[in-house]
């Protein structure tokens, strides 16, 4: 059948190749040029499936109240006029509880095993390049009270079959000897092997040439406007091309996977989905001592920053480079997506503090974007509430970590056939018979 995915981000690009691998004709509408250039664009780079404890959880109401009124706040909810952000904190609230946190970390946890599996099984047949690392991921703590409360969350993660070992201070800075330099304010460690890292937007690139040449169809450029219903389902997509052209864009079932736009899109339909933006920052460091730079990938809980290291081959027509990616924090502030330069500087102060003179804050390079949160950190994937409306939205901060998983579990919803893993899939499981066949054409 035909299908068209709205968003050509991870989770739009991952899910328009595993409905190719299933044999379906398949069209991806997004507003920029180039896949990968919102969100995905210049992200934290983890493959953590071991960073599964929510935002919301027992500690985080009393973290926000100390955080109130501090612009370098890891999380900083900028109270607004705006209804949709006052209900979202109320259903954040509710999450905080011990239960649905251990729930909350299971999701999590299921499918970002999962999805890191699917992740290297696609890296081996494609044989795809993206700078990536697997050399583990190492949480880092310099509060004590941080580390004690980790240790519970890691073993409830090892449980559910991510190995995520508590270890020492001294065990942390023999995995990664650019922490001897806090060595003194080391509270202790975590460290998950089997956890990767790599450049998304590269990841991203390199997918969508490889669904180009399976045949998928790419309109960039497009601004999706509306979803028209008929019947009792999707009938159209209204959008408008780089010239403000006019088109309606038909097909037999319709992937949402706009990220914070999606509930936008969703609303019009009464489909109220539970997502507000997150705005991210990051911040790419030219290497400037490699022996200050780290080389594992990083979390600094404490912090709310994860780092990454990526190393560009040279090139006949490229010399290469080694570049630090530190990213993360979010700020609750509608759609905006103007950098703050208070928030900015905290995140190069965190890593001077950390890593002295390991990366060329002369040539710093800020980034922000808008993470589709949910409030309890679990993503939507699956059916709505409309026949031929399929969800793949609300990753938050673990979109890369989740994309090949979730593009793969939705595909096979979509194809009716059941999900390889076990999780809390939004609406129905499909039925066994798949939608009728039409064509996908603008009017």
């Amino acid at each position: 059948m035909n299908v068209i995915v709205l968003g050509a981000g991870l989770l739009g690009v991952t899910t328009a190749y595993h409905l190719r691998q299933l044999g379906h004709d398949v069209t991806v509408i997004d507003r920029q040029a180039t896949p990968g250039a919102e969100t995905s664009f210049a992200n934290g780079g983890q493959i953590s499936v071991s960073h599964a404890e929510p935002w919301a959880n027992p500690g985080a109401p009393m973290k926000l109240l100390q955080w109130l009124g501090r612009e370098d706040a890891p999380l900083l909810f900028r109270l607004r006029a705006d209804l949709r952000q006052w209900l979202w904190g109320l259903q954040f609230l509710r999450e905080c509880t011990p239960a649905r946190t251990r729930h909350n970390i299971e999701q999590i946890v299921r499918l970002g095993t999962y999805s890191r599996a699917t992740l290297q099984a696609l890296r081996a047949e494609r044989g795809l390049q993206y700078e990536q690392r697997t050399q583990g991921i190492l949480h880092f703590y310099t509060s004590q009270k941080e580390f004690d409360a980790a240790e519970a969350p890691a073993a409830q993660m090892r449980a559910l079959g991510c190995d995520r070992r508590v270890i020492s201070a001294d065990e942390a800075v023999a995995l990664e000897p650019a922490l001897r330099h806090i060595r003194p304010q080391l509270a202790g460690a975590t460290y998950t092997a089997e956890d990767e890292s790599g450049d998304a937007n590269r990841f991203v690139r390199e997918l969508a040439a490889c669904c180009v040449a399976d045949g998928v169809q790419f309109r960039m450029s497009h601004t999706v406007t509306a979803l028209r219903t008929a019947g009792g389902e999707i009938e159209h997509v209204e959008a408008t091309d780089a010239e403000g052209r006019f088109q309606r864009l038909r097909a037999d079932a319709y992937v949402l996977a706009m990220g914070s736009l999606s509930p936008l899109l969703a609303a019009p339909l009464g489909i109220r989905l539970p997502i507000y933006p997150a705005k991210g920052y990051s911040v790419t460091l030219p290497v400037k001592d490699a022996a200050m730079a780290h080389q594992v990938s990083l979390t600094d809980d404490e912090y709310k920053l994860v780092f990454s290291r990526y190393t560009t081959p040279a090139t006949a027509t490229s010399p290469g480079g080694d570049r630090l990616r530190i990213a993360g924090t979010a700020e609750f502030n509608g759609y905006d997506r103007d950098l703050n330069r208070v928030r900015c500087e905290a995140i190069v102060q965190r890593v001077e503090q950390l890593f002295p003179g390991a990366g060329d804050t002369e040539q710093a390079q800020f980034w922000t974007g808008l993470r589709p949160a949910t409030p309890s950190n679990v993503p939507i994937i699956g059916r709505s509430k409309l026949p031929n409306l399929f969800l793949n939205t609300g990753h938050g901060t673990l979109g890369w970590t989740h994309a090949c998983g979730s593009g793969k579990s939705i595909a096979r919803i979509v194809s009716g056939l059941q999900p390889e893993l076990d999780f809390a899939f939004t609406g129905e499981l499909p039925a066994r018979r798949p939608l009728v066949q039409g064509a996908m054409r603008p009017t």
